[in-house]
């Protein structure tokens, strides 16, 4: 579990973004963290991974504090974050020493089959001698995420990693979410895009430092307003679902994809479903 206790942070230039913040986190959750600029979604993920430290509260990885120093090579075989442009992220020119640095720098062993892992679980195994410089950009940030999956942490911070991709390179991560939460990875991620905060588990909306919301996702009905009331929003699929709803036909929260809402509605029709 992240257990963030009573977090407070302040820059140096004295703007205060956090006071008294207090959040867990659970293992193998699937948490999207939404809302306006200036929120202080990236400030939090960097804070959650260590890359911040609090001016005072605490944030725990697993009892892992992250403030100690001292622990700071425990921390990053815990956690591990993807930043929105992966050319800040690569470091060599070449795939199998980008991804090789990180494990090295960690002292792990078996570097060559957890590059494979990595490599696997972002359908890149192909591209492991190739040249980073030759990637598109979706290919580029499949592999800084390849590089932290090779430490294999339990958590994995995702801060808006496909804001600079295209449509194409979207859904390629959006198979490698699916797949890292089928494999009992933690994700945590900020964005403001529809398609990402449904594949989410819990939602949590963020406005100026404060939680003003934090709910499940099969709750999100009961919290569209919070969706209105910040200027966010709302998914279009939730919108349908909503006036289905008003019509006495109650989608399941399983799945809120249009496919499925199409399959459901045609059970209804053939009279399998109520």
């Amino acid at each position: 579990m992240i257990k963030i206790s009573n977090l407070c942070f302040k820059y140096k230039n004295g703007f205060n973004i956090f006071n008294n913040l207090n959040l867990n986190i659970n293992e193998g959750e699937f948490i999207c963290f939404i809302g306006k600029n200036g929120s202080g979604k990236s400030s939090l993920m960097n804070l959650i991974s260590g890359i911040l430290k609090p001016t005072s509260g605490d944030v725990l990885v697993d009892d892992i504090n992250t403030k100690v120093k001292k622990d700071f090579i425990n921390l990053r075989k815990k956690i591990g974050i993807v930043f929105q442009n992966p050319e800040n992220q690569l470091i060599f020119n070449n795939v199998y020493d980008d991804i090789s640095f990180g494990l090295n720098n960690l002292n792990l062993d078996d570097v060559d089959s957890r590059i494979d892992f990595a490599l696997k679980n972002v359908s890149m195994s192909e591209f492991k001698n190739k040249d980073t410089y030759e990637l598109s950009l979706g290919q580029k940030q499949r592999i800084a995420i390849a590089s932290v999956l090779a430490v294999k942490p339990k958590y994995i911070v995702f801060d808006e990693p496909t804001t600079m991709i295209d449509s194409s390179g979207k859904d390629d991560i959006y198979n490698i979410f699916k797949n890292l939460k089928e494999q009992g990875f933690s994700i945590i991620l900020t964005t403001n895009l529809i398609d990402e905060i449904l594949l989410s588990d819990r939602i949590v909306i963020l406005d100026d430092g404060c939680v003003i919301a934090d709910f499940k996702k099969e709750n999100i009905f009961q919290n569209l307003h919070h969706f209105y009331n910040n200027n966010l929003k709302v998914p279009e699929i939730i919108t349908i679902i909503k006036k289905l709803k008003e019509n006495n036909i109650n989608i399941p929260c399983e799945n809120f994809s249009i496919e499925y809402i199409i399959d459901y509605l045609i059970d209804v029709i053939r009279g399998k479903s109520k």
